[in-house]
């Protein structure tokens, strides 16, 4: 019985590992990114490409269902790459959410959203509390926020599975920006032919 449990949990193990964000180089255009990796241009370009609700795109695309799955959410330092991008100072904390993106009861992509204490400030107070609610349902029915322009990921995977593209943008409002990265698992491709 003792092995058995240690093995259930090594395969826990396992599907952790390459359920992880891996280290990302961001460029500013699909341009850009495909002159280092050509697969942009593959069947990751329309995802890489979706114009509004991203999770919407992905809702469209299940046979079943649909649900976000919170990995982990709380104050904390973004990496030093996010806090350029935000133009916040490093060592700065932020509310930072990572969720799973499932459709038809599989991960499909992995979401990462840098929340700096500014947007956290009156009515956005609300991101605090999202939950298991996807995040675009609050930034694309409120008129306030505007999206900036989508970078290109080319992601780093140290394990099996992980992902190897990603986009993100800033979301603005006030002159105050939260940052949304969304990495595309191999799943997302397997079920999905746009």
């Amino acid at each position: 019985m003792q092995s058995r449990v240690s093995d259930i949990k090594s395969q826990l193990s396992d599907i952790d590992s390459h359920l992880t964000i891996p280290p990302t180089v961001w460029y500013r255009s699909l341009t850009a990114a495909g002159l280092r990796n050509p697969s942009v241009h593959g069947r990751a370009r329309y995802w890489l490409q979706v114009e509004g609700s991203f999770t919407r795109a992905l809702q469209k695309q299940c046979t079943r269902s649909f649900h976000v799955e919170v990995r982990q959410e709380g104050f904390g330092p973004p990496n030093l790459e996010e806090s350029r991008r935000l133009g916040i100072p490093p060592r700065q904390h932020a509310w930072v959410r990572e969720v799973r993106l499932c459709g038809d009861g599989e991960p499909w992509v992995l979401a990462r959203t840098v929340i700096p204490l500014s947007c956290l400030e009156g009515e956005g107070r609300r991101l605090l509390h999202l939950g298991d609610r996807p995040l675009g349902a609050y930034l694309f029915t409120n008129p306030h926020w505007e999206r900036g322009p989508l970078e290109t990921g080319l992601c780093n995977p140290i394990a099996a599975g992980q992902p190897e593209l990603a986009r993100r943008s800033l979301f603005s409002s006030h002159n105050r920006s939260l940052l949304v990265g969304e990495y595309f698992l191999p799943a997302l491709f397997r079920r999905n032919t746009l």
